[in-house]
């Protein structure tokens, strides 16, 4: 049963419990969302690698794989891109705030899964599953992967680190983000030391950037306007085509550009998916919290990242959210 949580209401993280849960398990299987980002394939790819080194045996999934520019991570050539076959004790979902989010891979999971851990670190997470480690204090899951490896005493070995520090970096833009802290660092340091390399992370993941995802910029930024201190961008099924791009495109290096215009508070992207709905991008600027608007569309995600799928054009969509996201940002900043 689906709970809908408020931040009084969200268990302490059951790291015990859940490990316990695995170490019972025969067949594991362990699913991150689709469009997935740097966070989603590293804790997809932190905890199923020690989980194999520990000796169990896992299956990692996303819907359509891993994207090119995360395949440096130690074990992505073993990442499933779909899951039609299988039975399993336990199915452990990924930075994840909700069912849907774990896309065709979680729905044939759900069926066919005996327990469900909830590994999460959004504060709109909706309470799905029955043991949870949703910790929304964390900066990404591959911290809390890491706290939960080092409470039940697991080894962070180098194939470990890796992607754990690769969730790290890219969920904190590289340590830019308001909620990075001492500690943030003091994470960051022992996965170096454990031999994940900062620079080339950060060099892959935040300096790099396919021919294809700039011609898509080529073709979206002419769309860019700016109101009421929103700044906003379409991208059609037709300029993913002209691109050369598919469906799993991750656009969060656009939006992030758009977001550091001076005189914007929040950010948009308008995205045409081909089921005759139009996937919402939010970014904000400290002070403005564009996850309300996003869970009143019924998605989710973080105060200054988050989004939402919703059915219309994309003139029709527009209407309806641009003048919530209007009211967010002419607001007073809450800091």
């Amino acid at each position: 049963m689906t709970t809908h949580w408020t931040p009084s209401t969200i268990p302490q993280p059951q790291y015990q419990a859940a490990f316990e849960a695995l170490e019972q398990a025969q067949r594991i299987v362990l699913i991150t969302h689709f469009k997935p980002d740097g966070d989603a394939i590293g804790s997809l790819l932190g905890l199923a690698n020690a989980l194999r080194e520990h000796g169990k045996n896992v299956i990692a999934v996303v819907d359509e794989g891993v994207p090119p520019y995360l395949r440096f991570n130690p074990g992505s050539d073993t990442v499933l891109s779909k899951l039609t076959t299988g039975e399993f004790d336990v199915f452990v979902s990924l930075d994840s705030s909700d069912e849907e989010r774990t896309g065709e891979a979680g729905i044939y999971a759900r069926a066919h899964s005996k327990l469900v851990i909830n590994v999460d670190h959004h504060p709109t997470n909706t309470g799905f599953g029955q043991i949870y480690v949703v910790v929304p204090s964390a900066v990404s899951t591959t911290e809390i992967v890491y706290d939960w490896l080092n409470q039940v005493g697991l080894p962070i070995t180098q194939n470990v680190a890796i992607p754990l520090l690769t969730g790290l970096v890219t969920d904190t833009m590289g340590f830019r983000i308001n909620s990075v802290n001492e500690r943030t660092l003091q994470i960051a340091s022992a996965l170096m030391h454990a031999g994940a390399p900062l620079n080339d992370i950060m060099a892959r993941t935040l300096g790099s950037m396919s021919w294809k995802s700039l011609q898509l910029w080529k073709l979206a930024l002419p769309t860019v306007q700016i109101a009421n201190r929103v700044v906003s961008a379409d991208i059609t099924q037709e300029m993913l085509k002209s691109a050369g791009l598919g469906q799993s495109t991750d656009t969060a290096g656009l939006i992030s550009f758009m977001n550091s215009v001076d005189e914007s508070r929040v950010a948009v992207i308008f995205r045409e998916i081909p089921d005759g709905k139009i996937e919402l991008g939010f970014r904000a600027k400290p002070g403005y919290d564009v996850a309300t608007v996003a869970l009143s569309l019924g998605g989710g995600g973080h105060r200054l990242a988050s989004g939402a799928t919703i059915s219309g054009t994309l003139e029709e969509v527009k209407a309806k959210v641009l003048p919530l996201l209007y009211t967010i940002a002419l607001a007073e900043p809450q800091l």
